[in-house]
């Protein structure tokens, strides 16, 4: 089997659409942060400008894996924070926030959403659907353009079912379960090793035993059948009969071959 490239995969990550966008003066940050994250090696997740206690840009990006570092978020603010100060997409002074999306994070691509098909989500669309714009329930998979939710707050005659064109979508987040925090944290521990690995500080995947083999290490060795001897013995020549014979035949009394 040909082993997957994993620079292609990473360059369709990074290439990939986000279909949930945001509008007004954060879609003009989005138009400049983009192609900068991009180029680093980084996908935009979402940008929320916040005007408490001031204002705040907030920049939530990870890398093509998902992962993201306090390193990642530095070097992004280095890089971004002169390309923002000469764009001036934002018209007052703000303070620029990195971050990564976390565990309850938003879902803005296809890709999101497939991979956490099974998971609970809030939806806040953009476009009603069927005069409603809030939804929350089990994502079960991706059709088309949109995507299907089992519906765990449905009210009277709605339908439990339901399926939201992504794009008409305003916001999706995920709901924090105790499967997803499991789930969070057995991908943590994939990538630390994974991590590890490549840096030489923890040695290679020991290769998995076959079934034959472990078989074979689990089962007793079984004793050798005792090999059948199909030989007639020699007829014994030293008995009681054989004895008293020979007595008499020394005495005379018979032949020495009346004994055999």
């Amino acid at each position: 089997m040909t082993e997957p490239n994993t620079g292609s995969t990473d360059a369709e990550l990074l290439a990939e659409p986000r279909l949930v966008v945001e509008p007004g003066a954060a879609a003009r940050v989005s138009a400049v942060a983009g192609p900068v994250l991009e180029g680093m090696g980084y996908r935009l997740v979402r940008i929320r400008i916040s005007g408490e206690a001031g204002c705040t840009v907030q920049i939530m990006a990870e890398r093509p894996d998902g992962t993201m570092q306090i390193e990642d978020c530095e070097a992004i603010s280095r890089a971004l924070s002169p390309v923002l100060d000469v764009a001036d997409p934002i018209e007052r002074a703000y303070r620029l926030e990195i971050s990564s999306p976390g565990i309850d994070r938003p879902l803005v691509r296809r890709s999101d959403f497939e991979r956490y098909t099974g998971h609970l989500v809030k939806i806040d669309m953009a476009v009603a659907h069927e005069g409603r714009k809030r939804f929350r329930g089990k994502i079960t998979g991706v059709e088309g353009d949109g995507v299907r939710l089992m519906r765990d707050d449905v009210k009277g005659s709605d339908d439990v079912e339901v399926l939201l064109v992504m794009e008409d979508i305003g916001e999706a987040r995920l709901v924090l379960t105790d499967e997803l925090i499991a789930e969070s944290m057995r991908r943590g521990k994939a990538q630390a090793r994974e991590m590890r690995r490549n840096l030489g500080l923890e040695p290679p995947a020991a290769p998995h035993a076959s079934i034959s083999e472990k078989t074979t290490k689990n089962t007793k060795p079984q004793k050798k059948p005792a090999p059948i001897n199909t030989q007639k013995k020699p007829a014994p020549t030293n008995t009681k009969k054989h004895r008293l014979a020979a007595e008499r035949a020394r005495r005379g009394e018979i032949e020495p071959d009346e004994g055999d």
